[in-house]
């Protein structure tokens, strides 16, 4: 990994890349509207919940790690920075580093996953299919996540140009957004304990 110089043509113009995630994260965020509004709906239609029969979901555990995975968003800003500034060795670490939180919190969240189907199913009335929903479109959100910055940390490895720091730029707004939508989930977790 060699240290390069991007210069900037427009100092505050964006690349059409970042402007592609950015409309992105607007249908994702959308779609995480929708699933919120579709939870309190049925939230709304039932005296008690979650209904008789569930379990209260578990309060630390998840507050824990989506405080852990928004802590995130510092190395990631900063990987952003060093990438715009061509130290692409910083930009590396500060995405590897994250990464590997990211891994352990996706480790963390589908033992957490696994450990609710045991309890009960997607089928078990209209609190199980929401909830479900609600936590598998986080955790696929997640898995992007890693994917992307895995992808980025291997291009990085060939050294950095206007493209891959577009590429870290775009992939550090989509972790931002993702930081967000955990803190989110865990609040309408929170919200039926």
């Amino acid at each position: 990994m060699s240290e390069v110089s991007i210069p900037q043509a427009r100092p505050r113009a964006r690349r059409n890349g970042w402007w592609g995630m950015v409309l992105f994260i607007a249908t994702e965020l959308t779609l995480f509207c929708l699933v919120f509004s579709a939870y309190f709906y049925i939230r709304f239609q039932h005296a008690q919940w979650p209904p008789p029969g569930f379990p209260r979901p578990e309060i630390v555990t998840p507050l824990v790690l989506a405080l852990v995975l928004a802590a995130m968003s510092l190395p990631l800003a900063l990987a952003s920075r060093a990438a715009a500034a061509g130290r692409v060795r910083a930009a590396w670490w500060l995405l590897a580093i994250p990464l590997v939180v990211q891994l352990g919190y996706f480790a963390m969240q589908v033992r957490l996953f696994d450990d609710d189907l045991q309890k009960f199913s997607p089928s078990d009335e209209a609190y199980g299919s929401v909830y479900y929903l609600m936590l598998g479109v986080h955790h696929f959100h997640v898995l992007v996540g890693i994917l992307l910055v895995g992808f980025l940390l291997a291009r990085l490895l060939k050294g950095l140009n206007r493209y891959r720091m577009t590429g870290v730029q775009s992939a550090v707004l989509y972790w931002h957004f993702v930081n967000v939508m955990a803190l989110a989930v865990a609040a309408v977790e929170l919200s039926a304990a």
